[in-house]
């Protein structure tokens, strides 16, 4: 066997070997019985979200036991291959077999890397929030067009998008909007785009076709499940009612449905704009709870938060990502230097590729082997 093909063999082994431990390989069979259990429990629906979250990790556990199983059979299938291709002096099998094995490594590498979403929100839906910056029209525009993004990225995830919040811009695009995306590992995968996002093109709203820069903010935080108790007392919210309106100022309806409400300890507001008042109050509650928990979060992790801050050029505040149109085109991460020069794609939602590389660099602050050596 080449060398090449020895060491893919040995870096999907490793691969399938942290797989097997972030699943719990050893109780994850005993694990699939009690969830199989509570599935048969007649009273399960009585509670639909919390029977969604059931079927949710459940179905998460089967497809990570699958996936195991199904990736090192794959490996020991191509590797007896290689073996008899070579015995029999068969090149065709084993370019087949060698082929085969280096996009297993590739699938098997973006499986650990799903992995390592461990967190203790990492697996819940989230919260998506885009704010444009100062600019006008420009950034308004740009802020729908990293909602759009989010949306399509979403989608290609197979997650339930639901739009919570939307403020129009005065002449184009969105001055603020909220998203609920639900599905597993949704918080974990998008946990990484809370930043500043800089655009950088000829502006459409230009006559004299000048560049732009503009700039619109990403706050992403996870949904509050069962699992996490917030208490909120009454007497530090505000509740008010307004009349929400769309894009272009035009009215989503026309009684006073939509509910903003204000922590005043903390001076969090949130706002949803559905049409009944009373399912508003109840999706900003959890939308306040979800935003408590994520300054939770941030507290517990403030030392690694100001570690990975202290790396940035302060000057550049909380830019996380440069997005360029023209003169040239190249989208590049600020904090990983990931970069691809297919802007179209990258606008059409594959983000897929920022978001592994800035999984591999943070999480836990550790490289896997770093990790692996301290285990």
């Amino acid at each position: 066997m080449r060398a090449e093909i020895q060491t893919a063999v040995a870096e999907t082994q490793k691969s399938l070997d942290l797989l097997k431990e972030r699943m719990g390989h050893e109780t994850a069979q005993h694990r699939l019985e009690e969830f199989n259990a509570r599935v048969e429990d007649p009273s399960l629906w009585d509670d639909p979200e919390k029977a969604q979250k059931l079927m949710r990790d459940r179905q998460a556990l089967v497809d990570a036991i699958e996936t195991h199983e199904s990736l090192a059979q794959e490996l020991s299938d191509n590797v007896e291959l290689i073996e008899m291709g070579e015995a029999e002096g068969d090149q065709e099998v084993i370019a087949e077999a060698e082929a085969a094995l280096l996009k297993l490594k590739e699938r098997a590498a973006e499986k650990e890397l799903e992995a390592l979403l461990d967190g203790e929100a990492d697996g819940n839906d989230t919260f998506l929030e885009i704010h444009a910056g100062a600019g006008g029209t420009e950034s308004c525009d740009w802020a729908s067009m990293l909602a759009r993004m989010y949306v399509r990225w979403a989608e290609k995830k197979g997650y339930k998008v639901e739009l919570q919040e939307e403020t129009g811009g005065d002449e184009a695009g969105i001055k603020s909007a909220t998203y609920k995306i639900s599905g597993h590992n949704a918080y974990g995968w998008l946990k990484s785009e809370s930043g500043v996002h800089r655009l950088v093109r000829i502006s459409p709203y230009d006559s004299a076709a000048k560049r732009h820069t503009s700039f619109s903010s990403v706050w992403v935080y996870p949904v509050v499940d069962d699992n996490i108790e917030i208490e909120v007392n009454p007497a530090d919210i505000r509740i008010d009612t307004y009349r929400s309106s769309g894009a272009g100022g035009q009215h989503v309806n026309t009684t006073d449905s939509a509910v903003r409400i204000t922590h005043e300890p903390t001076g969090i507001v949130v706002i949803s704009s559905e049409k009944s008042q009373h399912q508003n109050r109840d999706i900003a509650m959890k939308a306040l709870k979800s935003r408590l928990y994520q300054m939770e979060l941030d507290r517990r992790h403030a030392d690694i938060n100001a570690a990975h801050e202290a790396k940035g050029d302060a000057g550049w505040g909380n830019q996380i990502r440069s997005y360029v149109l023209q003169p040239y085109q190249m989208v590049k991460d600020l904090r990983t230097s990931y970069e691809t020069s297919d802007t179209k794609g990258v606008l059409d939602g594959d983000l897929d590729g920022f978001m592994a590389a800035t999984l591999a660099k943070d999480v836990s602050g550790k490289s896997r082997d770093e990790a692996q050596g301290e285990s």
